[in-house]
C-alpha cells in the first residue's frame, strides 16, 4: 500500500487518493459518457492497495494509465494522458517563457526587479537564471507550510529570497579602520596596511567591493572622513620629505606643525618654514583631491555579484572637525560637485552628510561651512542626503565632543535607508553591524479584507486581529531563517567574518557563525500605510487627523511587537520603512486580481512606500513632514523623508537646507531632496526640464535622466519597472 510520495521536486510527502480520483474525474468529464463513480473508486483503490510503500508521481500516474486502458472506458485513458503530456509541456514552457523573457533581454518585472542591476548583460542574465531557479527550492524546502501559504497569499514578502539557501546576510557599515591599520586577507589574497592616503582610498573600494560578493544587500562606511583623516597627515609628511631630499636639508620640526586647514594657496609671498609647508599642503590636498576623484570612480565602475552589478555603496561623514578630517570632506564633495568622466553625476556612493549641532548645522559650528557645501553639492548631484545626529532617538549618552572616537557613537546608515544602531547583544553602535534579513507586510491585504465590515470600530478590529496574526508569521519566519543563516562556517564569509563583523574574532576557530551574528538586525517591513487607512477610513493619514492616530496605533503595535519578538526569540528586531521597488506593484497586481479595480487603492499600479504620503497627494513640504516625521522614531530599522522641489535646484541650495531645517524641527532621522537633473551625453549640457527630449545646445536626444528610485540613483529610468515608472510619473512637488 501506498504510504508517501516522491515529487517532481524531490519532496516525499504523504499519500493522497483523493488527487488520483480527482485526476479521473476530470478526464472523465472531457468524454461523451462523463462520470463513473464505480470506475473512480475501483480504479483508485487498485492502485492504492497494490503499489509500492513509496513511489513516485510519475510510476503513480502510469499505474492508473494502465488501469483506465484495462477499463471499459478507453477514451478516458486518451484523456488522460493527454492532460499529463498538457501539464508536464506546461511546466516546461513556464520555465522556458521565463528563461526567454530573460535571453531576449526583455524589460519586464522579472529583468527590471532591480534598477541597479543590468540584467541584458551575461552575467546579469545568468544571476537571473540562478535567482529564479532558485526561490522554488526555498519555497519547497526552507519555508514552513504556513509562512509559503502566506507569501502565496500576498500577505508577506521575503526579501532576497534567491540569496536565502547561500546563508549569506544583507549588510553591514565597515569598520575601516581595522584595515587601514592591519590589512586584511579574503582569501583570495593578501593586503598590507595603507601608508598614504592613495592607498587607503583604495583599501575602502577593495574593503566594500570584496564584501559585496559575500552579502546580498548594501556596503557603507560609517565614518568616511574620520577613518582616512590619519593618511591625510602622512601624505602632508611624505611631501615634506620630498622637499628635504630637493633642498638637501631637514625639516622634521615640520612634521607635527599644526595646521589649522589645508587649504592650497600661492607661494608667491611665503619664504622660510611658512612656504616649504603651504607647498606641502598644496601637494596633499591635491593627493586627496585625486584620492576621493578615484574613490568615486573606483566605485561606479568596480563591479561585483559575477559582474553585473556595481557595488551598492554608502559612506557617511561631516563630524570629522580635525584638519585632515575637513580635507577629506571639502575634497569628497568636490569632487563629487565636478562629477565622473565628463561631469557625469556619480551613482555610487550614496553619500549620507550627519547632521550635528555643535559641529556643522549652526554657523559658529567647525564645520558648517562644510555643511553649506554638501548643500551646495546636494542640490547639483542629488547627494548627499542628510542623517539628522541631533533626532533624539539618534543620540548616544556616551558621546563626547572632545573625543577622538566619539565616532563609534554615532549613528550611520546604508544609502537606501537601513539603520543599525540599538543592540540587546552588545555595545550600541553601527560600526561592524548590520541586517541579517528582513520581510515585508502588505497592510492593504489585510485592511481590504476587513473592508465589506459596516462598522468602523470592527472593521479596525479586524484589521488588528490579521496583522497581529501575520506578524507572529513574520517574526517566526525571520527567526527560523536566523537558525539557518548562524550554520554558515566563518569560512564562507572571509571578511566579513575575519575583520567587518563586530566581534568576529570569536568565531576565527568555530565551526558556525552563531556567537556573533545575533549582533545584526532582523527586519519586519510594511507597505501601503496610506492605501490601509484609505481602506479604513476612506482616508490617508496626509489628508485627515484621525487616519494619521490610526496610522501611529499601527505601525506603534507593530513596534511594540518587535519589541516582543526580541525578548521572545531573543534577536534584535526592529520595524523598517520598506524600500520597495518591484515589490511595490506585485502587491498591487494580486490585490486587483482579487478585489478588483478600488478607487484610492489598487487604481494604481503600486502602493505607497511604507508609511509615505502618496506621492500623487498635493501638500507642502511642512505638511508631509509634519505627517510623516512621527514615523521615523518607530520605524528604527530604517527611514526617509523625501521631498521634491521645482526647478533647477543647481541654483536653489537653500531648499536643501530647508529641508535639514525641517528635520531639526519635526525630529526627523534621514532625509533627501529630489529634482531632475538632465544631461546630454553627446555634449555634456545639464538641465531641470522634465521634459527634454532633445538637447537643446547640440541637438542630440541621448539624454540621461537621473532619477532616485528608492533611496539610491539610476541613470536611466529604462530599468525601472513598470509600477516605479508609474510612481515617477505621479509624483508632484512639495512647495
Amino acid at each position: 500500500m501506498i504510504q508517501t510520495v516522491v515529487k517532481r521536486d524531490g519532496r516525499i510527502v504523504g499519500f493522497n487518493e483523493d488527487k488520483i480520483m480527482a485526476a479521473i474525474r476530470k478526464a472523465m468529464l472531457h468524454t461523451e459518457q462523463g462520470e463513473d463513480t464505480t470506475i473512480i473508486r475501483r480504479i483508485t483503490d487498485y492502485v492504492s492497495c497494490q503499489g509500492r510503500e513509496q513511489m513516485t508521481v510519475e510510476q503513480i500516474q502510469d499505474m492508473v494509465e494502465m488501469e483506465l486502458m484495462k477499463s471499459p472506458r478507453k477514451e478516458v485513458a486518451k484523456k488522460y494522458i493527454a492532460y499529463r503530456d498538457k501539464r508536464s509541456i506546461a511546466r516546461k514552457a513556464k520555465t522556458r517563457d521565463m528563461f526567454l523573457e530573460i535571453i531576449e533581454t526583455k524589460s519586464n518585472d522579472i529583468t527590471r526587479e532591480n534598477a541597479n542591476m543590468n540584467a541584458d548583460t551575461p552575467a546579469g542574465m545568468m544571476m537571473k537564471f540562478a535567482s529564479e531557479t532558485t526561490k522554488p527550492f526555498v519555497d519547497d524546502y526552507l519555508l514552513s507550510p504556513e509562512v509559503k501559504e502566506a507569501v502565496r497569499l500576498n500577505y508577506l514578502h521575503i526579501h532576497d529570497k534567491d540569496y536565502y539557501p547561500t546563508k549569506s546576510l544583507t549588510c553591514v557599515q565597515h569598520p575601516l579602520d581595522k584595515i587601514l591599520q592591519h590589512g586584511f586577507n579574503a582569501g583570495h589574497g593578501e593586503s598590507r596596511p595603507a601608508k598614504r592616503i592613495e592607498t587607503a582610498s583604495m583599501l575602502g573600494c577593495i574593503s566594500l567591493e570584496t564584501a559585496q560578493n559575500e552579502m546580498h544587500g548594501g556596503q557603507a562606511i560609517p565614518a568616511f572622513d574620520f577613518y582616512l583623516a590619519p593618511f591625510v597627515r602622512k601624505s602632508y609628511i611624505e611631501e615634506v620629505k620630498v622637499l628635504e631630499e630637493i633642498n638637501g636639508q631637514k625639516y622634521e620640526h615640520l612634521y607635527g606643525v599644526e595646521i589649522q586647514d589645508y587649504y592650497p594657496k600661492a607661494l608667491d609671498s611665503l619664504s622660510g618654514d611658512n612656504r616649504i609647508i603651504q607647498h606641502a599642503i598644496n601637494r596633499t590636498v591635491s593627493r586627496v583631491h585625486q584620492s576621493m576623484e578615484a574613490f568615486i570612480h573606483n566605485m561606479n565602475t568596480i563591479h561585483s555579484r559575477g559582474g553585473n552589478q556595481v557595488v551598492f555603496s554608502s559612506v557617511n561623514y561631516g563630524t570629522d572637525t580635525s584638519a585632515e578630517g575637513r580635507c577629506i570632506i571639502r575634497e569628497l564633495l568636490n569632487s563629487t560637485y565636478e562629477g565622473v568622466g565628463n561631469g557625469v553625476t556619480a551613482i555610487f556612493p550614496i553619500q549620507i552628510w550627519k547632521k550635528k549641532r555643535g559641529v556643522s548645522y549652526l554657523p559658529e559650528d567647525r564645520n558648517h561651512d562644510l555643511y553649506l557645501l554638501a548643500c551646495k553639492v546636494s542640490a547639483r548631484r542629488f547627494f548627499p542626503n542628510f542623517l539628522n545626529l541631533d533626532a533624539t532617538f539618534n543620540q548616544h549618552e556616551e558621546w563626547k565632543a572632545d573625543d577622538p572616537r566619539r565616532f563609534e557613537y554615532e549613528v550611520a546608515t546604508m544609502g537606501c535607508r537601513t539603520r543599525v544602531f540599538e543592540n540587546r547583544f552588545g555595545k550600541k553602535t553601527s560600526i561592524g553591524r548590520g541586517n541579517l534579513s528582513f520581510s515585508t507586510l502588505n497592510l492593504v491585504r489585510l485592511a481590504l479584507e476587513c473592508r465589506n465590515i459596516e462598522n468602523e470600530k470592527e472593521r479596525i478590529e479586524c484589521f488588528f486581529s490579521k496583522l497581529n496574526q501575520t506578524l507572529d508569521l513574520a517574526a517566526m519566519q525571520l527567526h527560523r531563517r536566523f537558525e539557518f543563516q548562524k550554520t554558515a562556517a566563518p569560512k564562507q564569509f572571509p571578511l566579513l567574518m575575519s575583520v567587518l563583523w563586530e566581534g568576529c574574532e570569536m568565531v576565527k576557530n568555530e565551526g558556525t557563525i552563531e556567537k556573533v551574528i545575533n549582533q545584526g538586525t532582523l527586519g519586519i517591513g510594511f507597505i501601503g500605510l496610506a492605501e490601509a487607512l484609505v481602506t479604513l477610513t476612506g482616508k490617508h493619514h496626509g489628508e485627515d487627523e484621525q487616519s494619521q492616530k490610526l496610522g501611529l496605533e499601527i505601525v506603534t503595535y507593530m513596534r511594540d511587537r518587535a519589541n516582543e519578538f526580541s525578548e521572545k526569540y531573543q534577536h534584535n528586531y526592529s520595524i523598517l520603512a520598506t524600500p520597495a521597488e518591484g515589490l511595490a506593484g506585485r502587491f498591487t497586481r494580486r490585490d486587483r486580481k482579487d478585489f478588483g479595480l478600488i478607487e484610492g487603492i489598487t487604481d494604481r499600479e503600486y502602493y505607497t512606500n511604507s508609511n509615505h504620503v502618496p506621492v500623487y497627494y498635493k501638500c507642502s513640504a511642512h505638511q508631509k513632514a509634519k505627517a510623516e516625521a512621527p514615523y521615523h522614531d518607530l520605524t528604527r530599522g530604517g527611514h526617509i523623508f523625501y521631498v521634491e522641489v521645482d526647478g533647477d535646484a543647481t541654483h536653489n541650495p537653500e531648499a536643501i537646507m530647508t529641508v535639514v531645517d525641517m528635520m531639526d524641527k519635526y525630529n526627523m532621522g534621514y532625509a533627501s531632496v529630489n529634482h531632475n537633473r538632465n544631461r546630454c551625453l553627446k555634449c555634456g549640457y545639464e538641465n531641470a526640464d522634465s521634459r527634454l527630449e532633445k538637447c537643446p545646445k547640440c541637438g542630440s536626444e541621448e539624454i540621461d535622466r537621473l532619477q532616485r528610485i528608492t533611496g539610491y540613483l539610476v541613470g536611466t529610468t529604462d530599468r525601472w519597472n513598470s509600477a516605479k515608472l508609474a510612481e515617477l510619473n505621479d509624483r508632484i512637488i512639495h512647495e
